[in-house]
């Protein structure tokens, strides 16, 4: 992973200082809060329905074991004893003091963290698949690319006040794990004809109460100049954006409006001014980078213990079979650790917990973790005979829940719990959803399903490409939930389809059995998933179940 240099830490030192100013200014009342908001926006740093709220960047989801500790630190000293993982592989603290923040700020720079860009009109975290450098389908670690991305945006000058947020995501594998089809701009490590390693970039995805999915802008970019060409995309954009509503403003609606042959167009016009004032440094940069990613000295040795114990513990047999996928290196595997234990808020992690974490990964993952876009936290490299020692000290820490890819495994975004722009409670919901099915024992049966839910339009929970999303919105002071199915944040991805009319709180467990329900009776064999069965058979076997007094009345 890319450590800080001179450069980097000073930087960051000052840009500490300096908000440390701007909150003793703020505190002894020199600044008004609407002078403070755009100085706090900028170090991310928001404030919610009860409190401010932290939110820290961990760039493509990269963690070293001290790195988490730091996190932990900040959960256990200035918060209240825990923090939420998001679906930007981000961390936000949702009680820390204003008078605090600076000290906490402080501690993360000490291991090369900060929470620049994580607000704002600016360029977000960027966000990279969980199982970079790992995964057995991947051409190409892309992290090193958003690394480059990332120093590159950050306090780029042209780009500090856009008209709205502007969100990258990247990833070298074959299976999409980054949701690259729902960013404003997304890169893919690609291979062309003459077997030459390349950028294919897609362009205008996105959620929200417009949600698009992202088109091919460039089929083939070459390595020296996709620096270049993700600069000509967003100016381009910057330039032509509305400014006039802000719902109206990102990217995707500049496509939309002006078709994606314009937007090419204009691209290709920008990119022939901006290309030639790159000389080469943004490449010599990309070299010295690529040094940092370097891949462990992973050791050889057969799996015997790994598999003594699939074969005679079932417990850790079913744990394995959910939370372990194919890594690229011999004898070795990827780890998903589920923050996801039935009845638990989704992406909560105490900091108890994220010590453990980063324990075990000093121990036996060669010292790295990483944080994914589903709220959970891998061990990318683990040798499969350290599994069963892994499998133990993670239950003993609360977080050996086997429901990787499981009804339970629920993307939530904080709702009206913690978030003022929320419109509904989100993470009972999901509670509520996990423990109900746990409950009936069902998960295992129904397999691969996965729920997204949101608590305002603004889909944080990325409901739109859940295959069951959920969204919670304010019908004249009550909690009322849409229903989308048919989602997809693969590589096939696909924005869900309303079900019809929405369910008050105390209705949406139910409906989402029946939809459950639904799948059991209409899939082909236990080996049809929910989204296969959902293509297959079509939106109507579902609204029957959802609304029987309305089909009766149409009978």
């Amino acid at each position: 992973m890319y450590k800080y240099n001179d450069f980097d830490s000073a930087f960051l030192a000052e840009r500490n200082r300096q908000f440390r100013t701007q909150v003793e200014r703020r505190i002894d009342g020199a600044l008004t809060e609407d002078e403070f908001k755009p100085l706090r926006l900028m170090n991310g740093l928001y404030l919610q329905l009860h409190a401010y709220m932290l939110r820290v960047a961990i760039p493509y989801g990269t963690l070293n074991p001290n790195q988490m500790r730091a996190l932990a630190l900040l959960a256990a000293k200035w918060d209240k004893g825990y923090g939420h993982f998001t679906t930007r592989q981000n961390i936000q603290y949702n009680w820390p003091k204003l008078k605090d923040v600076p000290d906490m700020l402080d501690a993360l720079a000490e291991v090369n963290l900060h929470a620049i860009q994580t607000s704002g009109n600016t360029i977000r975290n960027v966000t990279a698949d969980h199982f970079a450098g790992a995964a057995a389908d991947e051409i190409e670690d892309p992290r090193p690319i958003a690394e480059l991305i990332r120093q590159w945006s950050t306090d780029h000058p042209e780009f500090q006040f856009m008209g709205r947020k502007f969100k990258i995501a990247v990833s070298g594998a074959s299976n999409d794990r980054a949701v690259l089809k729902a960013h404003d701009l997304a890169v893919q490590i690609v291979k062309n004809d003459e077997g030459e390693v390349g950028y294919q970039v897609l362009v205008g995805g996105g959620l929200g109460r417009t949600p698009m999915i992202g088109k091919v802008l460039n089929e083939f970019v070459a390595a020296d100049d996709l620096l270049p060409y993700i600069e000509s995309v967003i100016s381009v954009w910057n330039q032509l954006g509305r400014r006039d509503n802000k719902y109206k403003a990102r990217i995707k609606i500049t496509v939309h409006e002006l078709g994606l042959e314009k937007i090419r167009e204009l691209t290709e016009e920008r990119f022939a001014q901006v290309r030639p004032t790159f000389g080469g440094a943004d490449q010599a940069l990309f070299q010295d980078i690529q040094r940092h990613f370097a891949a462990p000295a992973f050791r050889d040795g057969g799996t015997e213990g790994f598999d003594a114990a699939y074969d005679s513990d079932p417990v850790f047999r079913a744990w394995a079979d959910t939370n372990l996928a194919a890594h690229k290196a011999p004898g070795h595997a990827i780890v998903t650790i589920s923050t996801k234990k039935h009845g638990a808020t989704p992406g909560d992690a105490t900091a108890e917990q994220m010590r453990e974490m980063a324990d075990i990964a000093e121990e036996f993952a060669y010292g790295e973790l990483r944080i994914s876009h589903e709220q959970n936290v891998i061990l990318p490299h683990v040798h499969k005979n350290d599994l069963p020692a892994i499998h133990a000290r993670l239950k003993a820490a609360d977080l050996a829940t086997a429901n990787i890819g499981l009804i339970s495994d629920i993307i939530a975004c904080p709702g009206m719990d913690y978030c003022a722009l929320a419109t509904a409670r989100s993470i009972p919901v999901a509670q509520e959803i996990a423990t109900r099915f746990e409950d009936l024992k069902m998960e295992h049966d129904v397999g691969h399903l996965q729920i997204k839910i949101s608590g305002c339009i603004n889909a944080c929970g990325h409901h739109h490409v859940g295959h069951i999303g959920i969204l919670g919105l304010d019908r004249a002071g009550v909690e009322n939930y849409q229903i989308t199915l048919g989602g997809d944040a693969t590589e096939t991805a696909a924005i869900g389809t309303r079900t019809g009319p929405g369910f008050a709180y105390d209705e949406i467990v139910p409906a989402v059995e029946r939809i459950v329900a639904t799948y059991l009776e209409q899939r082909d064999s236990a080996e049809e998933e929910f989204l296969q069965t959902y293509r297959r058979v079509g939106m109507e076997p579902f609204k029957a179940a959802l609304y029987p007094a309305s089909e009766k009345k149409v009978a």
